[in-house]
C-alpha cells in the first residue's frame, strides 16, 4: 500500500473512530436493548450494531471496493485477506458496556493483501486512542509507546488470563495454568481483549492468554504489540487464522517461550 493513499485511510479511519465513540457516549443515558448469542453471556446490544453499521455505510460510501470483516453482521463473508480490508469490532467488551458504562473500546485495523497497515483502538469513555501505521511507531494518544522492556520474567510478569482456565475445562489442562498463576506476580482480566492487547502494547501488562478469540478482537492489537516487539501467535506458536476463530497469545517477547512451552499444554 501506498504511504499516500495509507495516510488518507488513516486519517479517515480515526475521524470515524472519534465520530462513533462521540455517538456511543451520548447514547449512555437512552433505554438499551439486550440480547444475547451464542450463549447468556455473549451479549449484543442495538448500539453494537448501529455502531458497525455506522462504519458499514462510511466504507461502502467511500471506499465501495474494500471488504469488511465484522462482528454483528453488516460485513462481507471473506475466505481471504486479498485486497484492502476492515476488521472491526464496534464495541469490544459489550458486557462492561452494559454493566459498567466503561472499560469497553472500539477496535479497527485495516488489512491490506493480509498485511497488518492500521490499528486503532479507542477507549470510549476514557477518551483515549491507541493507534499504528506498521512501522511509523504505535501512540497513545500524542505519546510514543516504547519499545518493550527487555529484562522482564516469569516472576516479574503481570499476565493477562480469565479465571475460567484456572478450572477444570474442556480446552486447556488447568492445573498447568495454576502452575503459571503462582510463578506470575499477578494476573488481570478486564473484559475486553482489545484494550488488554493495549495494555500489552503500552508495557504495563506484560502476557496475554486468550482461548477463544476472533479476528475483531485481536486484528487492531496485534499491530499495536509488533509495533513495540511483541509477540502475537496462537497458543500453541502457530500463526494467527484471520479467517476463524484463534487462541492467542500475546506478549513480551521475553516471557513468550516459557509460557508456552512450559505451561500451555492443550487437550
Amino acid at each position: 500500500m501506498e504511504k499516500k493513499h495509507r495516510n488518507e485511510l488513516y486519517t479517515i479511519a480515526k475521524q470515524w473512530v472519534l465520530d462513533a465513540g462521540r455517538m456511543i457516549r451520548e447514547s449512555l443515558d437512552k433505554p438499551l436493548t439486550i440480547e444475547t448469542k451464542s450463549n447468556p453471556n455473549d451479549l449484543v446490544t442495538e448500539m453494537d450494531q448501529k455502531t458497525e453499521q455506522f462504519f458499514a455505510k462510511k466504507i461502502k460510501s467511500y471506499f465501495p471496493d474494500h471488504k469488511i470483516l465484522s462482528e454483528e453482521g453488516f460485513g462481507d463473508e471473506l475466505a481471504s485477506l486479498d485486497g484492502t480490508v476492515w476488521i472491526i469490532d464496534p464495541i469490544d467488551g459489550t458486557m462492561n458496556f452494559v454493566h459498567q458504562k466503561r472499560n469497553f473500546a472500539i477496535s479497527l485495523a485495516i488489512y491490506h493483501d493480509g498485511i497488518g497497515q492500521i490499528g486503532l483502538i479507542y477507549n470510549v469513555m476514557e477518551d483515549v486512542l491507541y493507534h499504528v501505521k506498521t512501522g511509523e511507531g504505535a501512540y497513545r494518544n500524542d505519546t510514543k509507546l516504547q519499545l518493550l522492556k527487555e529484562d522482564i520474567t516469569l516472576e516479574r510478569t503481570i499476565l493477562l488470563i480469565n479465571s475460567i482456565w484456572s478450572g477444570e475445562n474442556r480446552r486447556i489442562n488447568h492445573l498447568k495454568i495454576q502452575q503459571l498463576v503462582r510463578k506470575v506476580r499477578g494476573t488481570r482480566s478486564y473484559g475486553s481483549a482489545a484494550l488488554e492487547f493495549a495494555g500489552i502494547a503500552e508495557g504495563s501488562l506484560d502476557a496475554y492468554i486468550s482461548m477463544k478469540l476472533h479476528p475483531w478482537d485481536f486484528a487492531a492489537g496485534v499491530l499495536l504489540v509488533n509495533e513495540v516487539g511483541g509477540t502475537t501467535s496462537q497458543i500453541d506458536g502457530k500463526p494467527l487464522n484471520f479467517l476463524t476463530e484463534n487462541t492467542i497469545f500475546s506478549g513480551n517477547k521475553q516471557v513468550a517461550n516459557p509460557i508456552i512451552d512450559e505451561y500451555i499444554e492443550l487437550k
